[in-house]
């Protein structure tokens, strides 16, 4: 299995590989989404430590089981080689109904193959209200003409 683009990376190629990972997000999906990943990828998120594919499937599983409504912006800050620095933002609410933004970054690896080996991220949470919101678009990935997190003062 491969996933282009291939590493090393341009600017073209580190833009695309990072609204890919935001559409496949967006799709809420976790066999899709781990599927970019290596299968003994490395992940550090948050505060858990995760190894492989299965681990990251049932991150994600638990993740969108707890998280509603989830909407995400990822934005291309730097790249180099087979690496890829990543700012972004999501939306989402709890079971209770109680709306967050989470602010991140992520530092990525590429195998040769174009799948992620590695995944360190760093996030905040800000508690939002429903007006607050900015992430406004139907439930998949985000139109093409929504602003990104620059557009939007993020």
């Amino acid at each position: 299995m491969s996933r282009p683009p291939f590493p090393p990376f341009t600017a073209e190629t580190a833009a695309i590989k990072v609204r890919a990972a935001e559409d496949a997000w967006n799709s809420r999906d976790p066999a899709c989404v781990a599927a970019a990943y290596t299968s003994d990828s490395n992940w550090r998120n948050r505060s858990e430590f995760l190894v492989g594919r299965d681990e990251v499937e049932a991150f994600l599983t638990r993740k969108w089981q707890a998280e509603h409504d989830y909407r995400l912006i990822k934005e291309l800050w730097a790249f180099t080689g087979a690496r890829i620095a990543v700012r972004f933002a999501y939306e989402a609410h709890d079971g209770n109904g109680r709306w967050f933004r989470a602010y991140g970054n992520e530092n990525w690896e590429f195998a040769p193959d174009g799948l992620m080996a590695v995944r360190r991220a760093s996030i905040n949470d800000l508690s939002i209200t429903e007006d607050e919101r900015l992430f406004r678009w139907p439930l998949g990935v985000r139109p093409q003409d929504h602003p990104g997190l620059s557009d939007l003062g993020l």
